[in-house]
């Protein structure tokens, strides 16, 4: 599998994430892309072949090795990694579809008729909840998989040996395992950097809504100062309190919002003087 195509796409995630996201992406790529292409596909490779039962029964080896590995650990994580990092692409394909809708407003209004975006790749409105969405979601798959590792081969550790009685084996047979104990380091290592990557994405969320928060309360402490001052001309969007923090945030939709002037903040002084 050609992950290079993957890693290029993934680069362009770096600048519209926060520094524990671009730290979540540094983890993935060195500690499990890097050590799943180098080392992880080649101390499986031969799990099949040196996979000895003390039989000669015909087709016993392979249905005892069905049995114990349903799923090959090499799969299972190609698997994982691909799930893990398509939505940081759906983050970066939603970017690309803000500045395609802003340079065809422009194209079709001019260079002076306002913006729809002041910063396209900025974390407001849709864009914030495809990221929000993106992390919940990588952090669900690496559970999952690490429920899936636990339920197929318990504590993660695989043994030396393993009894089978699956027919058409004649009686209880002992099976071998190869190299168990390089298996078993490179499987906790690549257990724990997947941990580490789920406490990274659940650490960026409360980082996430918790500066989402702070910025409502800012916003409405911001509105009940103006109401102060000017009880008869306030309205009660929160979209125009955002106005007042600099930037434009829509939790709704992405749908296109009102036209900004280039400089907001001028135009809310402006407004209030």
């Amino acid at each position: 599998m050609n992950w290079s195509i993957f890693k290029g796409l993934l680069n362009g995630a770096n600048k519209y994430s926060t520094a524990f996201g671009r730290i979540w992406l540094s983890l993935v790529f060195i500690f499990r892309v890097l050590v799943y292409l180098v080392t992880a596909e080649r101390v499986w490779s031969d799990d099949h072949k040196d996979f000895d039962c003390n039989t000669h029964q015909p087709g016993c080896s392979n249905v005892c090795f069905d049995e114990f590995f349903p799923v090959s650990h090499v799969r299972l994580w190609a698997l994982q990694l691909i799930l893990v990092t398509c939505p940081s692409l759906l983050v970066v394909m939603h970017v690309a579809y803000r500045e395609v809708q802003e340079k065809r407003h422009r194209e079709a209004h001019g260079e002076n008729s306002g913006r729809l975006y002041l910063n396209p790749g900025k974390k407001r409105g849709g864009l914030w909840w495809t990221y929000v969405c993106s992390l919940v979601f990588k952090a669900s798959v690496d559970i999952a998989f690490l429920y899936v590792f636990h339920s197929l081969y318990p504590k993660y550790i695989l043994p030396p040996v393993v009894k089978c009685h699956a027919d058409p084996c004649p009686n209880i047979v002992d099976c071998f395992i190869s190299k168990p104990s390089e298996k078993n380091i490179f499987t906790l290592f690549m257990v724990a950097t997947a941990a580490i990557c789920i406490l990274l994405n659940l650490v960026e969320l409360i980082y996430l809504v918790s500066k989402r928060c702070h910025e409502c309360l800012a916003a409405r402490k911001a509105r009940a100062m103006y109401t102060g001052h000017h009880p008869h001309g306030t309205t009660s969007s929160c979209k125009q309190d955002d106005l007042l923090s600099g930037d434009l945030i829509f939790l709704g939709s992405d749908s296109h919002p009102p036209l900004l002037p280039d400089r907001p903040r001028d135009h809310v002084k402006k407004t209030i003087l």
